[in-house]
């Protein structure tokens, strides 16, 4: 899938390594940490999961994962780029990307919740045209064992920026 900016391919094996290396990176462990290689191979891997390139080179990865019960569809984004990628409007061009997909697959609603204190990713997801809806509340474990509030964030079809 092409964004503005950013191509997204569909996870494979060979994209363990560069994903590895970004979520080992200090500044993006701190929202996402916990990831070893069994764990990005079990969660990363597979039809929900993205690689962000740039120019042929991986600077990222996004997921998503689709609520399918006909009252209550919807879709959930998440995403994470190296820091040497921020800050250019590469992760919302990414996020974008992914929601119209899900948007073109019926979804009418895409949810993200990036963490209360991450004011980089809500001002990337703002962006978007993501909302805020709410603080959810020690909603997510850091790294250091410490629940952290979340911020549920949504974006509607006729919404997307």
């Amino acid at each position: 899938m092409a964004g503005q900016t950013v191509v997204l391919r569909p996870t494979t094996a060979a994209h363990v390594p560069a994903f590895l290396e970004i979520l080992a990176h200090p500044d993006v462990a701190k929202w996402w940490g916990g990831y070893d290689l069994e764990r990005v191979r079990r969660e990363l891997l597979g039809p929900h999961g993205y690689a962000v390139e740039l120019a042929g080179e991986v600077i990222g990865l996004v997921i998503f994962y689709e609520e399918t019960d006909p009252d209550h569809r919807h879709a959930r984004v998440d995403v994470a780029l190296h820091p040497d990628h921020h800050g250019h409007g590469l992760g919302a061009d990414a996020v974008r990307t992914m929601c119209r997909h899900l948007f073109g697959r019926g979804h009418h609603r895409i949810v993200i919740d990036p963490a209360a204190q991450n004011e980089r990713a809500i001002r990337s997801c703002a962006r978007v045209g993501f909302r805020p809806v709410g603080v959810m509340r020690r909603y997510e474990r850091a790294s250091d064992g410490t629940w952290h509030d979340a911020l549920l964030m949504d974006l509607l079809a006729d919404e997307l920026g």
